[in-house]
C-alpha cells in the first residue's frame, strides 16, 4: 500500500526539457552532489523579508522616526550585535551563532532588480541570476545549476522538496533530483516488489523508485514535524541528511514575508520558522557544520516608512543572512547607506549598495574555487563581483 500526504516528486536531469505541467510531481527543494568537502545551502526567503526589522539599523537615529508602530531597537526587545544593529527578538535562538561566529548578515544588498517591484518578477531575477533581464527565459535556468556546470565530476543526488513549486536556481542541465517533505511513502514488502517489477525495464522511474523508498525508510520526515515550525525543522533535519551524505549543494525556500499588515505577528511567525531549520541544519550535520555556509536570501526589501496597517509595503533595499561554521560571523558586511534625506532610494527605500549576487559569488569562489571570470560571465551574467568581503572563515 502507497500512502502520500502530498505527491512525491523524483525527477531527474532527463526530465529537464519536459513540460513541468504534464508532469505530476514538482520539486522546492533540491540537492546536488559536488567533488569538495564544503557545503552549501541557500534558503530562499519568499515574499521579501524586511531587513530592517530582522536587523535593525537602530543606531542610526532615523529608524525610530520613520517606524512607530514597528518597534525597534535594545529598548523594545531587540538583542544588541555591535552597537548599532540589533537582532529581532524572535532570532534570539540564533545569538548562540552570533556569538560563536557562525552568524553574519550583509545589509543595503539587492539583485539588479529596480523600481516595478513584483515578487514573482524579483524572485524569478534572485534565483536565474542573470541581472535585469526580463521576462526572465525558462532555458537559462538557475545560479546553482550553472555553478554545477563549471565543476567537474558532479552528479545527480536524491532529494526532498517542499510543496508543490519548482525551483528555479538548481534548475538547468546539470543533473540533480528533489523531493517534498510532508511526503509519506509506506510500501509493504509486497507492494515495493510490484514497483520493482512495474518499473523493472524503465531506467529511471525504477532508480527514482528505488531512492523514493530508501529514503522513506531513512527519514520518515512527514510523521515527525510537528508544531507551527515543524515544515523548517523537517527541511533542515533533511538537509543535514543529504549533506552529511554525498550532497554537498543544498536549496530550499520559505514564505509568508509579505507584511504589508500587523508585520509584528507575520514577521515573528516567519523568524520561528527561519531559526529552527538553521539550528536544525547545525544540529544535524554535526562536525560538518563546520564546513557549511548558508545564505538565506529574498527577492528585494521593504520600504523604509511603515504604513498605516502597521506592516511595510514592497522596496528595493535588504539584507541576507549568513550562518555556519565556515563563515567568519559576529559581524556586519557592506557599507551602511543612511536613512536620512536624499539617502533613501527613490526617497522611499533602502539605497543598495552591493548586489547580493557577489555575496553568493565569494562564498562559491571560497567553498568550490570557482574562477572569478566564470562567475562574473556564466554563473552571474555581467556582475561586478568587487572586492572580497572576507565572509568566510
Amino acid at each position: 500500500m502507497i500512502e502520500l500526504d502530498r505527491r512525491l516528486f523524483l525527477k531527474s536531469a532527463a526530465l529537464i526539457g519536459c513540460s513541468a505541467a504534464a508532469h505530476p510531481l514538482m520539486t522546492s527543494m533540491t540537492f546536488a552532489s559536488v567533488p569538495s568537502d564544503n557545503r552549501l545551502v541557500v534558503i530562499i526567503l519568499r515574499g521579501a523579508m524586511d531587513g530592517l526589522d530582522v536587523i535593525q539599523p537602530y543606531g542610526d537615529p532615523m529608524l525610530a522616526k520613520l517606524r512607530q508602530q514597528i518597534s525597534t531597537g535594545p529598548d523594545n526587545g531587540a538583542l544588541d550585535l555591535d552597537g548599532f544593529y540589533a537582532l529581532h527578538p524572535k532570532l534570539q535562538p540564533l545569538m548562540p551563532l552570533w556569538q560563536k561566529g557562525e552568524l553574519a548578515f550583509a545589509h543595503a544588498v539587492s539583485t539588479p532588480y529596480r523600481d516595478k517591484r513584483s515578487h514573482f518578477d524579483g524572485q524569478d531575477l534572485l534565483e536565474a541570476g542573470t541581472g535585469n533581464d526580463l521576462p526572465v527565459d525558462n532555458q537559462v535556468g538557475g545560479w546553482l545549476n550553472r555553478l554545477l556546470q563549471s565543476m567537474p565530476q558532479t552528479s545527480a543526488e536524491t532529494a526532498y522538496a517542499v510543496g508543490v513549486e519548482q525551483m528555479r536556481i538548481l534548475s538547468g542541465q546539470a543533473a540533480h533530483l528533489s523531493w517534498a517533505p510532508r511526503a509519506s511513502l509506506t510500501l509493504s514488502p509486497q507492494a515495493q516488489m510490484l514497483l520493482e517489477h512495474v518499473y523493472h525495464d524503465d531506467p529511471l522511474f525504477r532508480d527514482a523508485a528505488r531512492d523514493a523508498v530508501r529514503i522513506g525508510s531513512e527519514t520518515e520526515m512527514g510523521e515527525r514535524a510537528q508544531g507551527p515550525t515543524g515544515d523548517a525543522v523537517a527541511l533542515g533535519n533533511f538537509a543535514a541528511n543529504r549533506l552529511n551524505g554525498e550532497s554537498r549543494i543544498a536549496a530550499f525556500s520559505i514564505a509568508g514575508w509579505d507584511t504589508h499588515a500587523n508585520q509584528s505577528q507575520t514577521l515573528g511567525r516567519s523568524l520561528d520558522r527561519l531559526a529552527a531549520a538553521i539550528l536544525a541544519l547545525r544540529d544535524g550535520l554535526g562536525q560538518n557544520w563546520q564546513r557549511t555556509t548558508v545564505l538565506a536570501m529574498t527577492e528585494f526589501g521593504r520600504t523604509v516608512r511603515e504604513n498605516g496597517s502597521a506592516g511595510t509595503d514592497h522596496g528595493t533595499g535588504g539584507a541576507m543572512l549568513m550562518a555556519g561554521g565556515a563563515i567568519r560571523g559576529g559581524r556586519a558586511f557592506g557599507d551602511w547607506p543612511g536613512l536620512g534625506d536624499g539617502q533613501l532610494y527613490a526617497d522611499r527605500d533602502l539605497m543598495p549598495t552591493r548586489d547580493i549576487r557577489a555575496y553568493a559569488a565569494w562564498a562559491m569562489r571560497g567553498l568550490f574555487g570557482t574562477d572569478r571570470e566564470m562567475l562574473e560571465r556564466s554563473i552571474f551574467p555581467g556582475l561586478d563581483l568587487g572586492g572580497d568581503p572576507k565572509m568566510l572563515a
